[in-house]
């Protein structure tokens, strides 16, 4: 499914790959990681985030080490979508490669925390349903966005080699 509706969880520009995944936490289970996702600029985030609820970030969303424990931590808590007005490209990858949609979003100033927010990633349609403000953007093609639905890249591989093997 491409559209997700859910809270918005509003930070600010270089929210980087540190506090997304807290390097403290690396030889734990990328579970118990999760549970500290974002703690040391929101505490309640990963307590109370939930399901297809939506980040919605400033400038360089996910800067800083490649580690793709980032990205996977937001997978794990099943945020539905991140909206930035940029990203950086390995977290933009592996949020992709992870099954969590990413959209640019120049307009991000506009969301307030607590917003309910719809996210049609396909279409590029974002819906501040709390406003009544309208939002396109440029879309997650189809092909990704099947991934996405597939759970990331690997589950997306598993798929498409089983479908091999029917053939």
């Amino acid at each position: 499914m491409s559209t997700v509706s859910g809270k918005a969880w509003r930070f600010g520009d270089e929210i980087n790959s540190d506090l997304l995944a807290p390097g403290l936490y690396m030889k734990s289970s990328n579970e118990i990681m999760a549970t500290h996702c974002l703690e040391s600029v929101d505490p309640a985030f990963a307590k109370t985030v939930q399901a297809d609820d939506i980040i919605v970030g400033g400038h360089n969303f996910g800067i800083g080490s490649a580690r793709e424990q980032a990205a996977l931590s937001l997978r794990i808590l099943k945020v539905g979508a991140v909206l930035a007005e940029s990203f950086a490209r390995i977290f933009y990858r592996n949020a992709l490669n992870f099954g969590v949609p990413c959209l640019f979003f120049p307009q991000y100033k506009e969301i307030n925390a607590g917003d309910n927010l719809s996210v049609d990633a396909v279409a590029g349609k974002i819906q501040n349903l709390t406003s009544g403000k309208n939002y396109i953007v440029d879309p997650i093609p189809a092909h990704l966005m099947e991934m996405i639905v597939d759970g990331g890249l690997m589950p997306h591989l598993k798929k498409k080699l089983v479908k091999g093997k029917a053939a």
